[in-house]
């Protein structure tokens, strides 16, 4: 038992993934920047190398629900999309998690228009937020393979019955060639148990699901199951992440992942690929300049680590969140959540929301080390800052 090191795309991790996690029905619709995802599945099925069966349909609306079928019969299930794809789906989502049937979903995040756009932003998958659905950002094609085998487990385990989405940056992670260790089948094998869920649907055995209810109270309680199901997951999530790292030597740990985080005053806050070049800015702000900054990552945005972001900035004297989407008037939604968080806990840390790299403006080391003194020198001078948004399109 062992590892192989690989060359992949990200989209080839998410496919090689799918493989390893023995999936039985794969359906998806052609969307730039996913399609190269379910070409890859669909060679492996050709080729013999997946025994799994590839249903083509009209539309990603469809392909969600052909997965969402064959799921609700017990078959392990997987799907991909982007951008207006993933919009096009949206109902489907939620008859999903509703329905609390496990599924895996690979989303190459890609800007939504218009203007017509292909390059990578967030606002496709943070407008699923409130789905019922698990959501976790990679940093790379290492963490993108070994995340959506994880989710496999985390989706099906009883604590939790509800899907998941892993979540990739659009040409910087889908179309970019890295080294990837790919664990042999028996170590995956080992990890992921047969699936399993709380309801299958079966010829002769009929059940009910989606009718409308005597009592209108059953869809609050069912919204309600939902959201204790997301907080189990927490625990889901660390247990998987522990055992992962036991048989391939790989840890992530958990929901995030604290950069230089043990003496640091000042964070940095973000998700996805652009971690890295946020890690980069840490780096230089440390050694050039003195100031004692950390980064925090954020790896699952749903179930959001609440308890993570208020430990961590609980005595800081500033914190600066990057989002690459915007909820207008109210700023970025990884600003928003970091905000209740802080408040639910009486947090005063002054925190600065940064909308940048929307619609693939490109945002560098540097820019993110610009953007965090123009608040760290504001918080030193003052004391604290206004809460407030900044758009920031590099070069500033």
């Amino acid at each position: 038992m062992g590892v192989a090191l690989k060359t992949l795309t990200g989209n080839y991790a998410v496919a090689t993934a799918v493989k390893l996690a023995r999936v039985n029905v794969i359906s998806a619709y052609p969307i730039t920047p996913q399609t190269t995802i379910v070409e890859k599945l669909a060679e492996m099925v050709e080729l013999g190398e997946l025994k799994a069966d590839m249903i083509r349909v009209e539309s990603e609306h469809s392909a969600l629900a052909a997965v969402y079928g064959a799921a609700s019969g017990g078959a392990r299930a997987f799907t991909a999309t982007s951008s207006h794809g993933l919009l096009y789906m949206h109902e489907m989502l939620w008859w999903v998690a509703g329905s609390r049937i496990p599924v895996v979903m690979a989303v190459v995040t890609r800007t939504i228009g218009p203007p017509w756009n292909i390059w990578t932003d967030h606002s496709d998958v943070m407008d699923q937020r409130d789905t019922g659905w698990l959501i976790t950002f990679t940093e790379n094609n290492q963490e993108t393979l070994d995340e959506t085998i994880k989710l496999f487990r985390i989706t099906e385990d009883e604590r939790v019955f509800l899907p998941g989405i892993v979540t990739l940056d659009a040409f910087i992670l889908s179309h970019t060639t890295e080294p990837v260790d790919v664990p042999d089948q028996s170590l995956v094998d080992a990890f992921l148990p047969p699936r399993k869920q709380p309801y299958v649907f079966r010829a002769g055995e009929p059940i009910i699901m989606g009718n409308i209810p005597r009592d209108l109270k059953w869809n609050m309680m069912m919204r309600e199951d939902i959201d204790k199901a997301m907080e189990r997951a927490k625990k889901v999530i660390e247990e998987a992440d522990l055992l992962w790292g036991k048989l391939v030597g790989r840890r992530y740990g958990g929901l995030t992942e604290c950069y230089r985080c043990e003496d640091a005053k000042h964070f940095i806050i973000g998700v996805g690929a652009w971690v890295g070049d946020m890690r980069e800015a840490v780096d230089y702000l440390r050694e050039k300049l003195g100031l004692r900054v950390g980064l925090i990552k954020i790896r699952y945005f749903r179930p959001f680590p609440r308890e993570d972001i208020i430990k961590w900035l609980n005595n800081a004297m500033s914190a600066v969140v990057f989002d690459r989407s915007v909820s207008p008037s109210a700023g970025g939604p990884i600003f928003v959540e970091v905000l209740a968080s802080l408040a639910s806990a009486g947090v005063r840390t002054p925190v600065r929301g940064v909308i940048a790299g929307l619609a693939g403006v490109d945002v560098t080391p540097e820019d993110i080390a610009n953007a965090v003194l123009t608040s760290v020198s504001e918080a030193e001078e003052l004391g604290t800052f206004k809460q407030s948004v900044l758009w920031f399109y590099g070069g500033e």
